[in-house]
Order: structure tokens, then C-alpha cells, then sequence
């Protein structure tokens, strides 16, 4: 405790000791109870105790709380001592209440009443108390009482320099707490102006202060450039002796340079009607970029450190402002210089800048010349770390002159890869492979390379790329039936290999049925010496194969169908291969040779369609990758047919599923052809979500799904899939036009007016909507705050020259933004105990709406977004559900108790949150669809 030596607390110092010198927990708790009944004695009986007895004693109560012991009392008494003139009892009644005093508290009105009377003292000292305590606190009330007193401190020329300091960092965090606080236009000026205080204590304090409230707007706020160029320039150009107290191991103000090269990245580069500011910024840059050059002043480590650290912010701004062709080039060369380097930190964070030069066109040639370095680092580094770096640094600069040295890098390193990157290298491997094919046999070759070394990575994905790509590729269709099948004659064959000899093979096995050495009996025999050890899924997609194979080779047809006549398949206790056994045995026998020429006919070209491998991969590393564009290619994965021109279509919803929405690539917004919801969709719109065709708003349902049929009347159809991801989200729909004639003059209205709570942006569509056809809008949203309502969306067109207008709700509610919490029963209860205050919970008792059906309820919350907790409450029939709610700023944790009534067909919803409004929202959510 700060205050025992200097004050003299012998009781204190005693207490502390005897506590240390226990020999087990219960003759500690027994002294601690002990000290509790004396402190309450005193504070209850005693009348008499001045401001040194009640700091003794609050100091106690505060070591004991720290020992993870309850304190229920002496918070008024705390309270007392911020009346005190004495700055050790003021310190410690601040203290206090910054450590126990719950922001609900009813004492919180008296300890701002006195913060007020500190803010307003002439004694710094004091002052600063009371801005340390609001920052410590940080809640909403300490916002309120505080936003608009704070920045008076803030700006005004009597202010001593320390307590400008406190106050921009106390402002800062009431403005992370509640971004409402934000100062009026008016301020505006005199807070970017501190950036040219005297005081460097001030100036970096108010550069993290100025980057908040750039962020929430930078319009506003852009005139802080020109000041922090010139502070920057003045620091970069200035000796160690200039800046003496502010000068770390001979480096001048490395934490407020490092403040200021991040400020500026919330801007474009200063433009060329600016040439003295931007001449300024980028001579700045290159003399840190020069520094880094010369001899270390010091061989401390923490010189380099703080050398390092401007530089590579340096280094961050010439990517961001990605305009300078000279600066990127000695950018690179300098990071090529610590690939070498002994230490481990240094060369991971030169490969991740590596990494975004890479991307840049005035770079990315000097990256490749450290190309032999980087592929030796994904060999040799001890760190999986860096070699994981070295990696995403080979794809970002690959290009058509070294995609195939890197492929076969990359390939020949799979094999004694590290467990937790081979599924992210044979995405990155196939995604190279396809971008720069120049000859696609080099393509299927990599692939199936990729299989054999690491077939337990390969994702369906990759597998359905490549019979995708050959099944679209005619001159390719030989060459890859005949390596699938020189593939599957080795002695172990994963099984992603057999799918994919399976599916080619059934589609032109006839191309290499000529050789004797792969006759049609030799390659069913092949891949029928593979079916039995085969997941039930793979037997699926060979037994569509051999029915294939009745087509393309009759001579082996009686063969196949003592196959389908197996008592395996024909009563096997899988559906879906008993199904396929049967149909395709009657098949066989029934139907004509013309017949079956058509039913098992070659599959058609796949339409275009956006690539899912590349979002695939951006989803298992966001931020990580660079956008390395793949082209525009054909569908990922076999369309959603019915009949056996469908060799895997009891697999088709994990294909679907693969990449919804792109979230990082998105699809593209042009029409398809007719049928086309039904056929992007997939089979998510399945007969359980079909509407009929009178006019339908489904809007309600999609609080516990996000795929589905939002809108249907006789004319059009407007279908949603989204997903989301914390405090964001991506929403596509999809139009279609139902009507045999055009839909002109398509115009789409956001209907929204509280974007300050739910921000969504939407993509213009095509006025036009041909018959039949369907066309793909994108929504992306971001919850800012949580809100209670939904936005609407008003739908314009021109059917056969009658306006029609459509009004609906979008499927954006509070539960899209939670996230699942696990927790075990003591702590649910122990933190529902906690959120017991009127302040944070709500309840409703409603009727239910149709007959109690508790499994009907289960699944409803297994959709609302929170965490099903079984086995945690004592009745159950009880459902408990735990998440997170996301938004911009903060993270709202939430929980939710639904206790049914059979009897009286009763439910009481009961929803507790540390915010008012979460609970009260998310139980009006809720309580509705019961």
C-alpha cells in the first residue's frame, strides 16, 4: 500500500504482517474476520474518528478486497475522505471508490458531487485525483456528469500542463465508453491545436485522444494533418539533446512519433494541391528511413527497440499512402536487411510489412528479389510464427514469372509442414496453382498433388475446383482421367483422391478406355478395390460413377449391377446408398440404351460464378491475406441437379455452405439465368421454406435463420442469405423475377433513420430485371449500438406498365450480433446474482401463442444467436442461454432464463444485462415469437 511507510500506519503495517505470517487459509480467514468486526465496530460506534483513523481503516478493507475477500461496507466513509484537504486521505478515499464503489451504486451522485468540487479546485494536485478517478470509473453516469467539464480543462490557458495531460487521457476513455460525449464543432480547433503545445507530456496524451475522435469523424477532424507533419518534423529532425526528457536511449519521443505515423494513417496522403505539406511528410519518412541506417548510438537493446519501433510505423505509413515509388522501394530493401536478422521479432515483422509491399505495384518486384530468403525462412525458421509469415509472404508475391517456383516450393515444404498451417498452405497452393495456369494439365497435376501430400487438408473446395475446371476445360478432360488414374493405382490412396478419380473417371473414363492398361474392367475394378474403405459418402458418389459406367461401357453392365444388388448397399443402413443402390439397379434393367444415353449423359459446363477458395482462406485468417484476386470461374462445387447427373448431391449443403456470401470476395451483382434464386440459393430454399405464391413478408422468421425466402407475391421473389461476424454483418438478396415479361425501372430505398445506432450501406442494382432472371444486391451493416427496431426497405418496379411498390422489413435485429458464451452453472449463476438490479434486467410473462411444444422452443433459441447451457438449471424444462452482444465500441454481456408453465401454457422470459436497454430489447425480441 502507497501510504504505510510515508504515513506511519503501524495498525496497517501489522495487519499486513500477521496476515503474511498465517500458516493456512483458515487462520487467515479467521484474522480477516476478525479485522472486519473491529472496522465495523469503529465505524458503526464510534463517532469521534478523524480523516488519519478512517484512511487506516479503508486501507484494510482495501487489502483485504484485494486478497479476493467481499467487502459490503465503508464505502460512505471513503466518501468522507474526498472532502479531505489532505492529499494521502484524498488519495485513498479515491482509491476506494475507483476499486470497489459499483457504478449502480447510490453513492455514485455524492462522489461525483465532490469530483466536481476536486475539478474545480485551484490545487493541481487535487484536480488530477479526481480526473484519474473518472478514468478509473469510466461509466456512463461519469460521462454525463463529466463530457462537456473535462474539455473546458482540456483547452483552457490556465490549465497546468499535468492536468491537460490527465484530462485528454481521462477524456479518452469516457469517450471509449460512451462516443456520445463527443465535442461540438466548436472544440474542435482548439483540441487539434494541442498538438502544438509546448509540452511533449500534452501533445502525446492529445495525439491519442485526436486518433479516437478521428476515427468517429475524420471529416471533422482532418485539419490535425498539417499540425502533425509539422510536430512529426520537428521530432524526426531534431537531436537527442533537443527533446532531453522526452529522449529514450537516443531516440527523440519514439512514443509520440509512433502516435503521430499512426494518426496520419486515418487519412490519403496529402494531395497534390498540399506540395509543402506532402514535400514535408515525405522527407520526414526518408529520414527515418536514413536513421535506420546509421550505426546504433547505443548497444542497449532498448535503443533498437525504440529505433524499430518508429521505424516500422514509418514503414506502415509508406504502405498506407502507397504513392511514393522510391520510399516503397527503400521501405523494402530496408525490412530485406532484417530477414537476416538474429532477432526473431524483427524478422517476423518484416516479413508481415513484406507482405503488404507486396501487394503495391511500385514494390512488389523489389520483394520478389528476396524471394531465395523468404523460401529459405518457410524451411529453416525455428518460430512456426515466422515460417507461418514467410508463407503468406511467397503468395502475395507470386506472379505469372514465379508461380511455378513457389508452387513447387510450397509444395516440396507441405510434406514436413507444421499441422497447424497445411490447411491454410494447400488453399493458398490451389488458389496459385489456378490464377496462373498457363497450361491447365500443370494445374490438375498440382492438385492432385496436393491430395496425395496432404489429403487429410485438401477442403472440398479444392477438390471441387479442380472437377469443375476439367469438366469446363475440354483439352484438359483426357489428360486428367488419365493421371486420376495412374493416381489411384498407389497402394495408399486418401480418400479426396478417390472422390475426384470417381467423378472424372465417371465422366470420361471413355477418353482412356482405349489403352488396355485402363480398359472399362480394369478401372472398375481399380475403384471398386477402393469402395469398401470409404466413408459412406464417398460409396455414394462411386455408386453414381458405376451407374455411369453402365452408360459408357456396356460390355461391363452385368458386373455393376451385382454391385447395386449387394446386400451392403441394397440394405445398407445408410439411406442415401440404399436409396441410390436401388434406383440405380432398376435403372440399369428398365431403361433403353437411348434412355440411359440421356439420363446419365455428360455433366453440362458449370455457369460463372465467383471462386469460394480464396474466401475460404480469408476466413480462417481475416486481415492476413492480401486481396490476390483469382479470376472469375465456374462454380465451385456440382449445381444442386436431381436425378444421377449429380455425383455428390447428398454433399451439396457443405459445398453451399462453403462460402455464403463471399465476405471477402464479393459475388458479383449481374443477372443469371432463369431459375437462377432457386439455383444460387441452392437447396437452402428448401419445401419447408417455399411460400406460396400470394404475397408473403417473412421477415419474423429470419430472427433464428439467416437463409430464406423474405418476400414472394405472383410477380417477384426476393430471397436472403446472410452472415455475421461480431458487430458486422453481410446480407445479400437476390431478386427474381417470376413474370414472363420485364421488370423495369428497379429502384431499392433504404428506410432508416437511426444509422447512428445500425449503419447499412446497400450496392445499386440494374433497373432492369428480364423475365425469369434474378438479380444479386449486397447489404453490408454495422452495429454502432444496440437497437430496438429493424430497417425497412422500399422496393420500386414497372410491370407491364403498372407501378408496383413493396414495403418490408429486413432481417437485421439485435441477435444477428451475438456471439455464443459457454459457461458452466456456478458461473451463470453467479453472474445472473450480480445482474440482479431493476436497472438490468426485465421480464415478460406471456401466453403462448399455439399449443407448448418445448422442443419447438429449444430450436428457436438455438437459432436466436445466444449459447444453449443444458444441464444448468435445477428444473429441466428450463431453457438458460448465455452471449455477448458486439458493437463498434463495446461488448454487452447478456443472459437469458425462459421458464415454461405447461399447465397454464404459460412462459416467463427472464433477460439480464449490464445495459438497461440490451435487456428490456433482446426480451421484446424474444418474447414475440412464442
Amino acid at each position: 500500500m502507497p501510504a504505510v511507510r510515508g504515513d506511519g500506519m503501524r495498525g496497517l503495517a501489522v495487519f499486513i504482517s500477521d496476515i503474511r505470517n498465517c500458516k493456512s487459509k483458515e487462520a487467515e480467514i479467521k484474522r480477516i474476520n476478525k479485522e472486519l468486526a473491529n472496522i465495523r465496530s469503529k465505524f458503526k460506534g464510534d463517532k469521534t474518528l478523524d480523516g488519519y483513523q478512517k484512511k487506516k481503516y479503508v486501507c484494510k478493507l482495501l487489502f483485504i478486497f484485494l486478497l479476493g475477500h467481499d467487502i459490503d461496507f465503508g464505502h460512505m466513509e471513503a466518501v468522507n475522505l474526498l472532502s479531505s484537504n489532505k492529499y494521502s486521505e484524498k488519495q485513498i478515499g479515491y482509491l476506494f471508490i475507483s476499486v470497489l464503489v459499483n457504478t449502480n451504486s447510490d453513492l455514485i451522485y455524492l462522489i461525483i458531487q465532490n469530483i466536481k468540487n476536486d475539478l474545480q479546485s485551484r490545487n493541481p494536485i487535487h484536480v488530477n485525483l479526481a480526473l484519474q478517478c473518472i478514468a478509473n470509473i469510466g461509466s456512463k453516469d461519469m460521462a454525463e456528469a463529466f463530457g462537456t467539464e473535462i474539455p473546458k480543462l482540456l483547452v483552457s490557458g490556465d490549465t497546468m500542463d499535468v492536468v491537460k495531460q490527465s484530462a485528454a487521457l481521462c477524456f479518452l476513455r469516457l469517450f471509449r465508453t460512451c462516443p456520445e460525449i463527443i465535442p461540438g464543432e466548436e472544440w474542435t480547433s482548439r483540441i487539434i491545436h494541442l498538438l502544438n503545445d509546448q509540452h511533449m507530456g500534452v501533445v502525446t496524451a492529445a495525439t491519442s485522444l485526436i486518433d479516437a475522435l478521428v476515427k468517429k469523424n475524420p471529416d471533422e477532424y482532418k485539419g490535425c494533418v498539417n499540425l502533425a507533419v509539422s510536430r512529426l518534423s520537428r521530432i524526426v529532425t531534431a537531436s537527442y539533446t533537443d527533446l532531453q526528457d522526452y529522449t529514450y536511449y537516443f531516440v527523440p519521443a519514439p512514443w509520440l512519433s509512433v502516435k503521430l505515423l499512426r494518426l496520419l494513417q486515418n487519412y490519403s496522403p496529402p494531395a497534390a494541391d498540399e506540395p509543402g505539406v506532402r514535400g514535408r511528410l515525405s522527407e520526414c519518412l526518408e529520414t527515418i528511413l536514413n536513421k535506420a541506417q546509421e550505426p546504433p548510438k547505443s548497444k542497449k537493446v532498448q535503443h533498437s527497440n525504440a529505433k524499430n519501433a518508429v521505424l516500422f510505423e514509418a514503414i506502415s505509413l509508406i504502405i498506407h499512402n502507397d504513392s511514393e515509388a522510391n520510399l516503397l522501394v527503400r521501405a523494402c530493401n530496408q525490412l530485406g536487411q532484417f530477414l537476416s536478422n538474429r532477432e526473431t521479432n524483427l524478422r517476423y515483422l518484416a516479413l508481415e510489412s513484406m507482405c503488404h509491399l507486396a501487394t503495391s505495384e511500385f514494390s512488389h518486384e523489389a520483394v520478389k528479389k528476396h524471394e531465395d530468403v523468404v523460401i529459405l525462412s518457410m524451411k529453416m525458421e525455428k518460430d512456426v510464427s515466422v515460417r507461418q509469415q514467410a508463407v503468406d509472404l511467397l503468395y502475395a508475391m507470386c506472379d505469372k514469372s514465379n508461380a511455378e517456383e513457389i508452387v513447387q516450393e510450397m509444395l516440396a515444404y507441405l510434406e514436413t509442414a507444421d499441422y497447424s498451417i497445411r490447411e491454410e498452405m494447400v488453399l493458398k497452393v490451389a488458389i496459385l496453382a489456378e490464377k496462373y495456369a498457363t497450361d491447365f494439365t500443370w494445374y490438375v497435376d498440382v492438385i492432385l498433388n496436393l491430395i496425395r501430400i496432404a489429403g487429410d487438408y485438401v477442403s472440398e473446395e479444392v477438390w471441387y475446383r479442380v472437377i469443375q475446371i476439367v469438366i469446363n476445360r475440354e483439352e484438359v478432360q483426357g489428360y486428367a482421367a488419365k493421371t486420376v488414374f495412374e493416381a489411384l493405382q498407389a497402394p495408399a490412396c486418401h480418400e479426396n483422391m478417390v472422390k475426384v478419380g470417381g467423378y472424372i473417371l465417371g465422366e470420361f473414363g471413355n477418353l482412356i478406355a482405349g489403352d488396355q492398361r485402363s480398359s472399362p474392367q480394369v478401372q472398375f475394378q481399380l475403384l471398386h478395390s477402393k469402395y469398401h474403405l470409404c466413408s459412406p459418402m464417398t460409396r455414394a458418389l462411386l455408386l453414381s460413377t458405376y451407374v455411369k459406367f453402365v452408360n459408357l461401357f456396356p460390355e461391363i453392365q452385368t458386373q455393376i449391377q451385382d454391385v447395386f444388388r449387394q446386400h451392403s448397399n441394397l440394405r445398407s443402413a445408410d439411406a442415401e446408398l440404399q436409396q441410390r443402390a436401388s434406383e440405380y439397379l432398376q435403372l440399369s434393367i428398365l431403361a433403353s440404351s437411348d434412355v440411359l444415353a440421356t439420363v446419365l449423359e455428360e455433366m453440362p459446363a458449370f455457369p460463372e460464378r465467383e471462386s469460394s477458395i480464396l474466401a475460404v482462406l480469408k476466413k480462417k485468417k481475416p486481415g492476413r491475406v492480401p486481396d490476390n484476386e483469382i479470376r472469375t470461374s465456374k462454380s465451385p462445387h456440382p449445381p444442386n441437379s436431381s436425378g444421377t447427373n449429380n455425383h455428390n448431391d447428398s454433399n451439396n449443403t457443405s459445398a453451399t455452405n462453403a462460402d455464403l456470401l463471399g465476405l471477402s470476395t464479393p459475388p458479383s451483382s449481374g443477372n443469371t439465368t432463369s431459375g437462377g434464386l432457386l439455383d444460387v440459393l441452392g437447396d437452402l430454399y428448401n419445401r419447408n421454406n417455399s411460400t406460396p405464391s400470394n404475397q408473403q413478408n417473412n421477415a419474423k422468421k429470419f430472427i433464428f435463420k439467416n437463409n430464406g425466402v423474405l418476400f414472394e407475391n405472383e410477380l417477384i421473389q426476393i430471397g436472403v442469405k446472410s452472415e455475421f461476424r461480431q458487430n458486422l454483418g453481410r446480407i445479400g438478396l437476390f431478386y427474381g423475377n417470376k413474370t414472363q415479361s420485364p421488370l423495369h425501372s428497379l429502384s431499392l430505398e433504404l428506410l432508416w433513420e437511426n444509422s447512428t445506432k445500425l449503419n447499412v450501406l446497400m450496392k445499386p442494382v440494374e433497373p432492369l430485371l428480364e423475365a425469369g432472371a434474378q438479380v444479386q444486391q449486397m447489404l453490408t451493416a454495422e452495429c454502432l449500438d444496440d437497437f430496438a427496431d429493424s430497417p425497412g426497405m422500399a422496393v420500386s418496379f414497372v410491370y407491364n406498365n403498372v407501378p408496383q411498390k413493396i414495403s418490408m422489413k429486413l432481417p437485421l435485429t439485435l441477435n444477428k450480433f451475438f456471439e455464443p458464451t459457454e459457461m458452466n452453472g456456478e458461473s451463470f449463476f453467479a453472474r445472473w446474482k450480480n445482474l440482479g438490479g431493476d436497472q438490468q434486467r426485465a421480464q415478460k410473462i406471456f401466453k403462448s401463442s399455439s399449443p407448448m411444444d418445448l422442443a419447438a422452443a429449444r430450436t428457436k433459441l438455438l437459432g436466436f444467436g445466444m449459447q444453449l447451457l443444458d444441464g444448468i438449471d435445477p428444473n429441466p424444462d428450463n431453457f438458460v442461454c448465455a452471449g455477448i452482444i458486439h458493437t463498434r465500441l463495446q461488448q454487452v454481456g447478456c443472459l437469458l432464463r425462459l421458464e415454461p408453465n405447461k399447465q397454464a401454457q404459460m412462459f416467463r422470459l427472464t433477460v439480464r444485462s449490464s445495459k438497461e436497454t440490451v435487456s428490456q430489447e433482446v426480451c421484446d425480441l424474444l418474447s414475440d415469437q412464442f
